[in-house]
């Protein structure tokens, strides 16, 4: 680690596993919202030590996540039908969110959503974490070539998404504003997704910066509106 390459690849490669972590950990916190208050945080615990694992095996099977590029049916390849059957569920499952904000808001209001078993909350996350890890690794791959340096920073991204995943999960399910965006976020990656899986690619960086920008746009109305209450 004395090697100054190393250190700045893998500060690097930690940061691009936080970016692109981003939507894992929304989608985590959307899912541990419909368990008990007592196992939502052993649940965005289990979903986020499984992403990590799930990354790890993959970094040991380089090759074999490499041989997904080839082409299997009707020009499709392993990673394009990975990547589109993660944007259907992906698609299903926020649409699915998405209706049971808008068409029962009362239930929410009373809290009387509709819950998922612990079980189920797992699988749901580790379904989605599988087509999350392939696109971590391959970006991994595209920057460092040192597999040491690739479990390090996964690690240390997974660490710090761990330790902060609490906070972001109470601020998007405490604002309804802030959820409703979340999970349109979730809509345009699976739509990303699809599009990736027929070989049109659209750099992320795009949605990242609208995403953002439109975060930032409603951390200022929330601003507003708590300014005329307390006037």
């Amino acid at each position: 680690m004395l090697d100054y390459s190393l250190i700045i690849s893998f500060l690097t490669l930690t940061v691009m596993e936080l970016v692109l972590g981003i939507d894992n950990i929304i989608f985590i916190s959307l899912v541990s919202d419909r368990l008990p208050k007592s196992e939502q945080k052993k649940g965005r615990n289990i979903g986020l030590f499984l992403a990590m694992l799930l990354r790890v095996i993959l970094l040991f099977g380089i090759q074999w996540v490499i041989s997904l590029e080839k082409p299997l049916v009707f020009n499709f390849s392993g990673k394009d039908l990975v990547l589109l059957a993660g944007g259907l569920f992906l698609l299903y499952k926020t649409t699915t969110e998405i209706h049971e904000k808008i068409e029962k808001e009362d239930a929410h209001k009373t809290g009387k959503t509709a819950s998922i078993n612990f079980v189920n909350a797992v699988i749901q996350i580790t379904l989605l974490n599988i087509v999350f890890s392939f696109d971590s690794i391959l970006t991994a791959i595209g920057l460092v070539q040192n597999i040491s340096v690739m479990i390090a920073s996964v690690i240390a991204s997974m660490i710090l998404m761990m330790l902060f995943s609490g906070m972001i999960s109470n601020f998007v399910n405490k604002h309804p504003t802030i959820k409703m965006l979340a999970l349109s976020f979730l809509l345009l990656i699976g739509v990303l997704l699809i599009a990736e899986s027929f070989k049109v690619h659209v750099e992320k960086g795009y949605v990242y910066f609208a995403m953002a920008f439109s975060f930032g746009v409603e951390l200022l109305n929330m601003q507003l509106r708590k300014k005329s209450k307390s006037e």
